[in-house]
C-alpha cells in the first residue's frame, strides 16, 4: 500500500513541477495542484484504509478496560476491610469542614 502512495505522491509532485515550470503556470498553481491531486486524496485514502485497524485497537482497548474494571471490582469485594456489601467504602474520604459562626 505504501508503495502506491509513494508512487502517487511522486506523480502529483511531477505535475506540480510541470505546472511551476510552464511559462503560463504559477507557483501558487503548483502548490494547489500538489495539494488537490496529491495530499488530499492520499490523506483520504489512508484514513479510509486505516479504519479497520483503528476499530481493532478501539475494540481491544474496550475489552481490556472491561477486564480491568471486573478484576478491580472483584478485589474490592474480596478485601472487605473497610467496605460494605456494594463495594463502596463506608467512611467518607473527605472530612467535612464546618464554617465558624
Amino acid at each position: 500500500m505504501y508503495l502506491l502512495i509513494i508512487g502517487w505522491m511522486y506523480v502529483a509532485l511531477m505535475m506540480a513541477v510541470a505546472e511551476a515550470a510552464n511559462p503560463v503556470g504559477t507557483v501558487l498553481g503548483a502548490v494547489i495542484t500538489f495539494l488537490l491531486y496529491g495530499v488530499m486524496p492520499v490523506a483520504l485514502l489512508m484514513y479510509l484504509l486505516g479504519r479497520p485497524s483503528r476499530k481493532n485497537v478501539a475494540d481491544d482497548d474496550s475489552h481490556q478496560n472491561s477486564e480491568a474494571s471486573a478484576s478491580k471490582a472483584a478485589e474490592v469485594e474480596s478485601s472487605g476491610a473497610d467496605a460494605d456489601r456494594s463495594g463502596e467504602a463506608t467512611t467518607d474520604p473527605v472530612t467535612p469542614v464546618r464554617k465558624e459562626p
